[in-house]
Order: C-alpha cells, then sequence, then structure tokens
C-alpha cells in the first residue's frame, strides 16, 4: 500500500527545518504545515492578512473564524499559525507525564500550535491558541497531545489557550458562512474589472459613512442601471480578496459604511493579480 502523502518521514521532517519553516516574523514566517500538505477538518484556506502582508493557511472553519477574529484585533502585531514546537521538548515532556506523543511509520511528528500571537498587550504580549471542535475532545489521544501542548507552553512561561467552536459567536459564523457564498473564495484574484470596481465603490461608500452598506448597495444598483442584488455581490467578493474588511463580530447586513475599511490596495501585498 502506498503511504499516505501526508505522513512524513524523518527526512522530510528535517528538511522542513533546514527550509525554514517556522521560523521567521510577520510576512518573512512559514508555517510548519501548508493546506496542501495535511488532511483538513472541514475547508481549509489560503487567506491574506493585511497585518501581517502574507498568505496564512488555515486548516478548519473553526481556526479561519479565531483568524479572523485575531487578524482584526487591534492589540494584534503578528500572527504565526501552525507554529512548530521543539520536538525534544515535546518528547521530554510526553516521557515526564507518561502522556503519548504523535508518531507515524515510527518517526516521532513534529506537533504544533495553530497560532502563535503578539500583541501590544502588557498582561499578554505573546500567546498561544489551539482550536479544536469539542467532539475532538471526547478522543483520549487528542486529550493526551493538548496535555503535552499546555505544558510546553507553560514550561516557555507563555499563555496558552484552547478554543472550541462554543466560544465562537454564532454571528462570527453567519458571517463566515455568508462570505462562503462566493464562487472563488480565497484564491487571492483580483483583477483590473475588480480593482476599478473597487475604487468606483470607495468612492460611493465615502459620501455616505452613517448608512447601512446595504441601503447604499441597493441605491448603487439603481444608480447604475445594474441588477439588485450585484453591488452586494461584488462586495462580497471584494471582501472575500481582503481588499474590504469589517469587524466579523458584527452581523454585515447591519453594518454601516463607516463600520467596513476599503483598504489601501498594493499588487505586492501577496495576491494573485490578472489582468483582463
Amino acid at each position: 500500500m502506498a503511504k499516505s502523502k501526508y505522513v512524513l518521514t524523518e527526512k522530510q521532517i528535517i528538511k522542513r527545518i533546514k527550509d525554514g519553516r517556522g521560523t521567521g516574523r510577520v510576512s518573512n514566517y512559514k508555517p510548519w504545515l501548508y493546506v496542501n500538505e495535511v488532511p483538513s477538518e472541514g475547508r481549509s484556506q489560503r487567506v491574506y492578512s493585511h497585518l501581517t502582508g502574507r498568505i496564512h493557511h488555515v486548516l478548519s472553519d473553526l481556526e479561519f473564524a479565531v483568524f479572523l477574529l485575531l487578524d482584526y484585533n487591534s492589540a494584534v502585531t503578528d500572527i504565526r499559525e501552525q507554529f512548530p514546537l521543539n520536538r525534544d521538548d515535546t518528547l521530554r515532556i510526553s516521557k515526564d507525564g507518561q502522556l503519548w506523543h504523535p508518531s507515524q511509520g515510527g518517526v516521532n511528528l513534529v506537533m504544533s500550535s495553530d497560532f502563535l500571537v503578539n500583541s501590544t498587550s502588557k498582561n499578554q504580549p505573546k500567546f498561544a491558541i489551539q482550536a479544536k471542535y469539542s467532539e475532538a475532545l471526547k478522543d483520549p489521544r487528542t486529550i493526551e497531545k493538548l496535555e503535552i501542548e499546555r505544558r510546553y507552553w507553560q514550561l516557555k512561561k507563555i499563555p496558552f489557550f484552547l478554543v472550541t467552536e462554543k466560544e465562537i459567536d454564532k454571528v462570527v459564523v453567519s458571517n463566515i458562512e455568508w462570505l462562503y457564498g462566493v464562487k472563488g473564495y480565497f484564491d487571492e484574484i483580483i483583477t483590473d474589472e475588480l480593482l476599478l470596481l473597487f475604487e468606483n465603490m470607495k468612492a460611493y461608500f465615502g459620501r455616505y459613512p452613517n448608512r447601512k452598506v446595504v441601503d447604499i448597495c441597493k441605491e448603487y444598483d439603481n444608480a447604475y442601471e445594474q441588477e439588485l442584488g450585484k453591488s452586494l455581490y461584488d462586495m462580497r467578493l471584494m471582501c472575500a480578496a481582503r481588499l474590504i474588511t469589517f469587524d466579523i463580530r458584527y452581523p454585515f447586513h447591519s453594518l454601516k459604511a463607516k463600520s467596513i475599511a476599503f483598504r489601501s490596495v498594493s499588487l505586492h501585498e501577496g495576491f494573485t493579480y490578472v489582468a483582463n
């Protein structure tokens, strides 16, 4: 039977370390895991961050929700996803605590935390997060892995948090589901047409900061004699491309124009640019 592409050999682990996986900061950081290298719990995605100026790799809807909350938090200065834990340390913790250490094919795997976050907070300038669905917490091996991870960060004197879907507000989930309705979401592709539309809508919305976004969209459709709902769909495309951002904790359909941010566009921000 052929070996799964997700099973790492010792040689591959060494190569990833040499390639700088898990090192760097902000735009130069390289995650230990990329979305095409590991099976995901649901929808794995590549998503651009204006905060870090790079593409992030998240492996589930839950991770994506946590990422968006971090990315919009003004106190956060860096987000490093799929952050590897020093294997010698986790093996030592596992042995001392008689805990099961993850392995495959006789190879001790490198464990990772979903996020290592830096912030301007004096109380928590750095903290680690593991995002797990509550159903997974019924698995004894998952619990042992989490305990190794908790002890690891305790030794590093860095706060560690476990987040489940129960801690994610339903509004956040609803916004994510709404955004997922866009075809090609997270392709990071910006076309000339989308850029032109972005500039036009940015100017139009800037005139009405205190009006609701959905009302402005209806007026925009009428003003440009286009099908009702088209401008709202176009805004979803721009949100998908991260040209427009908003606080994911609030329902998009209730937001006013001043509550959404039309970002400054740079073709060197990590997007794939396609000229029409």
